[in-house]
C-alpha cells in the first residue's frame, strides 16, 4: 500500500470514530476515571476506538494498533506497519462539553509516521497528512512564518500532575516571558494540528507522552513545514522524553522554554495523558 492509501485509511477511521465523538458529545454520558481522578473515560471513548480499529482492520487485518483504550497494545513497534489511534484526545475537555477534542490516527512504518488523520468533530476540522502534503478541509495547510518570538504563541501541553505543578507553572512563565501569548487547548493532537495549520508557533512539553496523543499530530507539524525535536534538539521520535514542536522559525526559543520548564523536574517523571 502506497503514503496516500495509508492517508486514505487513515482519513476514514478518524472520520467513523469522530462520528462516534460527536453523537455523544453533550449526550450526559457517564464519566469513568482510570489511574487517577483526572484521567477520565466515557462509552465514547471505547465505542469510537472499536469504530476506527474496525475501519483499519478493513484494509489492514495483520497490523498492530496501538490504543488508548482498552487492552490495546500501548507500544509502538520499531519494525513493521503498525496504527496509532486515540479515539477522544480531550476527553476532559469533552465531559465538560468543551469543544476542544479530537480524533486521531496514524499509520507508522518502523516507528515513524507515514500518513495521520486528526479529527475535530466539535469544529467541522479534518486534518489529513500523507508523506507531503498536509491539508484541513482538503485544502492545504503549512506552519505560520512568524519569527519574531515577541509576535509568537506558543502552547503548553499534555498534563503535569498536582506532584509536579511547579513544572506547570514553569512552562507558562517560560512561554509568557519570551513569546507574544500562552494558548492551551486541552489536546496534544488539536494543539499540533493548529500548529500544522499556522494558528499558533510552538508547543512544548518536557513530560513523557504518549504515543497516541502525539504521533498523528507531530506527522501534520513536520509535513506542513515545522520542526519536532526532544529536548535535546535531536528529531523528535517514539518514546522520547518531552516533545518541541514549532514552525521552525522560533524553534530554538521553544526548546530554551522546554529546557527551563525541565530545569525544575522532579527526578519521578511518570508518562502522563492528556485526557
Amino acid at each position: 500500500m502506497t503514503e496516500n492509501s495509508r492517508a486514505a485509511v487513515a482519513t476514514a477511521a478518524a472520520r467513523a470514530g469522530a462520528r462516534v465523538a460527536a453523537e455523544g458529545f453533550r449526550d450526559g454520558l457517564a464519566v469513568e476515571t482510570k489511574d487517577d481522578e483526572t484521567d477520565v473515560v466515557t462509552a465514547a471513548d471505547r465505542e469510537a476506538q472499536s469504530r476506527v480499529i474496525e475501519t483499519i482492520r478493513e484494509m489492514f487485518p495483520d497490523d498492530t494498533v496501538v490504543g488508548e483504550e482498552e487492552d490495546s497494545p500501548k507500544t509502538v513497534p520499531e519494525t513493521g506497519d503498525a496504527w496509532v489511534v486515540d479515539p477522544i484526545d480531550g476527553t476532559n475537555n469533552f465531559v465538560r462539553d468543551i469543544e476542544e477534542f479530537a480524533t486521531a490516527v496514524a499509520a507508522v512504518t518502523d516507528g515513524s509516521p507515514a500518513a495521520a488523520a486528526v479529527f475535530l468533530p466539535a469544529h467541522g476540522d479534518a486534518y489529513v497528512a500523507d508523506g507531503t502534503t498536509a491539508t484541513r478541509n482538503d485544502e492545504s495547510i503549512s506552519v505560520s512564518t512568524v519569527s519574531d518570538p515577541e509576535l509568537a504563541c506558543v502552547v503548553p501541553t499534555v498534563w503535569w500532575p498536582q506532584n509536579r505543578r511547579d513544572e506547570y507553572a514553569q512552562a507558562c512563565g517560560a512561554i509568557v516571558r519570551r513569546f507574544a501569548d500562552l494558548r492551551r487547548f486541552g489536546s496534544a493532537q488539536a494543539a499540533l494540528a493548529r500548529l500544522a495549520a499556522g494558528s499558533v508557533e510552538g508547543v512544548v512539553t518536557n513530560v513523557d507522552c504518549n504515543p497516541w496523543d502525539t504521533v498523528a499530530g507531530v506527522h501534520l507539524v513536520r509535513v506542513a513545514g515545522g520542526r519536532v525535536t526532544n529536548l535535546a534538539g535531536e528529531p523528535w521520535r517514539v518514546g522520547d522524553r518531552g516533545l518541541v514542536a514549532s514552525n521552525g522559525a522560533v524553534h530554538d526559543e521553544v526548546l530554551a522554554a522546554a529546557r527551563e520548564i525541565d530545569s525544575v523536574a522532579s527526578a519521578e517523571t511518570p508518562p502522563i495523558t492528556e485526557s
